[in-house]
């Protein structure tokens, strides 16, 4: 069963179409990444998967409970992309609220499991107005937890944090996803999916453009060799034609001091997925 199940989504608000038939899966402890540029339909999508808009064609279930059910509520934790803590409240204080809304009776053993989860077992007692955004963030984290949810949706969690931040909440997003828990991932930084996501899903304009594993989706792009002439590209040439350019050219007598398999990023292949729908829809 998969732990979010989307199929033939459509979403409409008056004349506009946010989502335009979409599909989409988060298979059982599975981390995947949803892609787009901004108003391309990733929160949309986010908001009808916890129940808190309401579809206009199409079916979504979280854990086999249609979406905003009490039984897909149960199932599913969600960090909203601006959220905000009451300032006088303590962490402890956030996750006491988040458990009586929630009806975990897990008490303080599960608060302190959290806690020590997101690395803030020391600040238990320090109030919301007190913490960094980075502890914020990864306070916000811990509330989705509460009550063992087997889905975590995240909007945004990494966009206003540094450097340091975002390399946390990666970390984060593995030791969960090690616990068993599903993630969908809503952001705009390709960096974030490329180190974490087993899976990619990338959404323009209300439709999914491509998806797959992240090592299926890059493209080779040649091999790149470094002689004493200097480097040159061998358009098209993959991993397995590296050793024959090799021979080749040393047979040659050229003197070979390096040789690179280059191939797509994820940036490259988003870029290409995204342009090529705009150029498809400008010449239209």
């Amino acid at each position: 069963m998969s732990d979010l199940h989307v199929e033939g989504l459509v979403k409409r608000y008056g004349s506009h179409t946010a989502l335009h038939g979409v599909d989409l899966e988060v298979g059982e402890g599975e981390l995947v990444g949803l892609l787009g540029p901004n108003g391309a339909g990733k929160s949309t999508l986010t908001k009808i998967a916890c129940g808190l808009v309401r579809a206009t064609e199409g079916t979504v279930t979280v854990a086999g409970h249609p979406a905003g059910s009490r039984a897909a509520r149960a199932a599913q934790g969600y960090l909203a992309e601006l959220f905000r803590f009451p300032g006088w409240a303590t962490a402890d204080e956030v996750l006491v609220l988040h458990q009586q809304l929630t009806g975990s009776e897990k008490g303080a053993g599960e608060r302190a499991d959290l806690l020590g989860l997101v690395g803030l077992s020391d600040a238990r007692e320090r109030k919301v107005e007190e913490m960094s955004k980075g502890m914020q963030q990864r306070l916000g984290i811990a509330q989705a937890l509460v009550g063992e949810p087997r889905l975590l949706l995240l909007d945004e969690p990494t966009s206003a944090l540094d450097p340091a931040g975002r390399r946390t909440v990666r970390d984060l997003l593995v030791e969960v996803q090690g616990r068993g828990v599903a993630v969908m991932l809503n952001t705009h930084l390709l960096s974030e999916v490329e180190l974490v996501c087993d899976r990619v899903v990338i959404i323009d304009h209300g439709a999914v453009v491509t998806s797959g594993r992240t090592a299926e989706l890059v493209r080779p792009r040649g091999v790149e060799v470094e002689t004493a002439a200097g480097r040159r590209v061998i358009e098209g040439a993959g991993r397995a034609e590296a050793p024959r350019i090799v021979a080749e050219l040393v047979a040659a007598g050229e003197q070979v001091f390096g040789v690179q398999v280059l191939s797509s990023t994820l940036e490259d292949v988003y870029l290409d997925a995204v342009g090529e729908r705009e150029s498809t829809r400008s010449s239209g």
